[in-house]
């Protein structure tokens, strides 16, 4: 069960994150002061930080140091918010609100709202590859963490899930193993990569990044079952966003396929067996146990 340490730690991270974060980028008067001043719109609109939680995680799990890995945890924060800054524009979800707020093509408009997601995209590797030049980390670290971001988010991952996402609406006839294959690619992918590369900066060997490697598997396949579920019966003013959105669009969805006792389940058999794969990590991996818990407990 979640308890008040998990509740520090994630605010501690949070917090680290966000830190580096303002640090890092132009403040909102640079020119061209609108680019800079949507990027940290949606950047700073109030995310959880889970995936780059997941990536300190991942690296003090195997004996690495949170300080060490931030700049690549942070730059992993930097690739996800532009993918949601662009899901969110008209030509894919046509999104009004996250987190509570406007998104960013309702408050800036769509061209804006798209340089700013090609600017995120681009700061997140910038930033992995100035860090790799301050030399504190070995080169081939940073191909390898450069590899697994550039290959999560690419045609072959999250681009390509969401594809198929878009293609799959309002068609009939949708399978679970197809379904599955997108979650996977749309979300599970990223979450994977994230904890790979905590694991990877952290000095995991062979057997620990493959036992990591399947607990990203496993929680980034709940987190998206656990979003499915959440569309349907969670609250608009606790997930900042509408509800029911799914069903509207025509989206396949784990509840709209199976049904929300099934998907439930479904999020808990990942989940155990996520939690499985950490069984021979000592206490050093609470964090990430606890955030397997949290992922499918998240806020009605």
């Amino acid at each position: 069960m979640l308890n008040g340490n998990f509740k520090s730690y994630m605010g501690d991270c949070r917090l680290e994150i966000d830190r580096l974060l303002e640090s890092y980028l132009p403040g909102p008067t640079c020119e061209p002061a609108l680019i800079h001043e949507a990027i940290r719109y949606s950047l700073f609109a109030g995310g959880k930080r889970i995936r780059p939680i997941l990536c300190l995680a991942s690296a003090e799990a195997v004996g690495g140091r949170r300080e060490a890995v931030l700049p690549f945890a942070a730059a992993i924060e930097l690739l996800h918010t532009y993918s949601l800054v662009h899901d969110d524009l008209p030509a894919m979800d046509n999104d009004t609100y996250r987190r509570g707020k406007l998104t960013n093509h309702k408050m800036f408009g769509e061209s804006t709202a798209i340089l700013a997601g090609d600017a995120l995209l681009t700061a997140a590797f910038t930033m992995i590859a100035e860090k790799g030049l301050a030399g504190a980390i070995a080169p081939k670290k940073i191909l390898k963490v450069i590899l697994e971001l550039g290959s999560a988010s690419g045609s072959t991952g999250m681009v390509g899930g969401q594809l198929n996402d878009i293609e799959s609406q309002g068609k009939e006839g949708l399978f679970l193993e197809k379904l599955m294959d997108i979650h996977t690619h749309k979300t599970g992918v990223l979450i994977r990569a994230a904890v790979r590369i905590g694991g990877i900066l952290g000095g995991a060997g062979p057997k620990k990044l493959s036992l990591l490697t399947a607990f990203g598997e496993k929680a980034g396949l709940a987190f998206q079952i656990a979003d499915d579920i959440l569309d349907v019966e969670g609250k608009e003013e606790t997930l900042g966003k509408s509800v029911g959105q799914d069903r509207k669009r025509g989206k396949w969805t784990y509840p709209g396929l199976v049904g929300l006792s099934r998907a439930k389940k479904e999020a808990a058999v990942l989940t155990e067996e996520a939690l499985d794969a950490l069984k021979s990590f000592g206490p050093e991996a609470e964090p990430l146990r606890q955030i397997a818990h949290y992922i499918t407990h998240r806020e009605k």
